[in-house]
């Protein structure tokens, strides 16, 4: 038997990269999923020719939006009458250098990214969780990143924005084991994704690299197992672990 047959997963962000990469394992265990996009119709659409229909759903969502969070939620359960597992993936990178940007477009990049890395994931956990508390449990994982232990200094709202959500889900690990809820963590570093392909690519795509000893950056299946070992409800005492998936690019103890 499959490890996740009959299970049904929320993943936000779930039509390219790491998202895409965990949806289409879920679904290659037996899982139904439901995943959000934001803008990519032809993405979503791709994702969903490619896996079995009855069992793969696409919502297109602004998560950032409280309603919709809660309406991804909602439109989930009621596609597959249940929601055992949640995984936040989507999320945002923008650069906004303290030395080189206005204070207008600092203001914006810091709202728009912690609204949609922080709050949009704290608004769906906090509706996932509560189908789940009255429904006998759940896991919830959550996609953070290296950044928020290194340090971003072109990108200081996402490594804060990753931060907070560590720091957040381990709160909620502590508040919802009593309800058979347990919550994962996975901090990626550098993944070859369409987000990172820019920077890889880029002029200093050969010391991002290098940062690993292992010479290479992650593929996002490497996120993507991370995920399912967090979602395995036989690893529920892992509850409130943050797994580094980064190739020893960063080291802390």
């Amino acid at each position: 038997m499959k490890a996740f047959n009959n299970k049904s997963v929320l993943v936000t962000g779930g039509s390219r990269g790491i998202g895409k990469a965990i949806v289409k394992m879920f679904l290659n265990q037996g899982a139904r999923v439901a995943f959000t996009y934001a803008k990519e119709d032809e993405a979503a659409n791709k994702v969903i020719s490619e896996s079995p229909s009855s069992k793969c759903i696409a919502i297109k969502s602004d998560i950032s939006d409280p309603a919709e969070a809660a309406s991804a939620v909602n439109k989930t359960i009621e596609n597959f009458n249940s929601l055992d597992i949640l995984v936040n993936n989507a999320g945002i990178y923008l650069s906004h250098n303290i030395t080189d940007v206005s204070y207008d477009d600092w203001q914006q990049a810091w709202e728009k990214t912690i609204s949609v890395n922080l709050t949009g994931p704290a608004n769906i956990t906090y509706c996932g969780a509560k189908h789940m508390m009255k429904n006998g449990g759940g896991q919830i994982i959550q996609i953070s990143s290296r950044g928020a232990f290194r340090g971003e200094p072109a990108h200081p709202a996402y490594g804060a924005s990753k931060a907070g959500l560590n720091s957040f889900s381990q709160s909620l690990a502590q508040a919802l084991a009593p309800y058979n809820i347990y919550i994962g963590i996975v901090a990626p570093g550098f993944v070859k994704t369409d987000m990172a392909a820019k920077y890889l690519k880029g002029d200093d795509g050969k010391k991002i690299i290098a940062q690993s000893p292992m010479n290479q950056v992650a593929e996002p299946d490497d996120i993507a197992r991370a995920v399912l070992f967090l979602a395995d409800e036989n690893n529920k005492f892992t509850t409130g672990t943050i797994i580094d998936v980064n190739g020893a690019s960063y080291l802390r103890s």
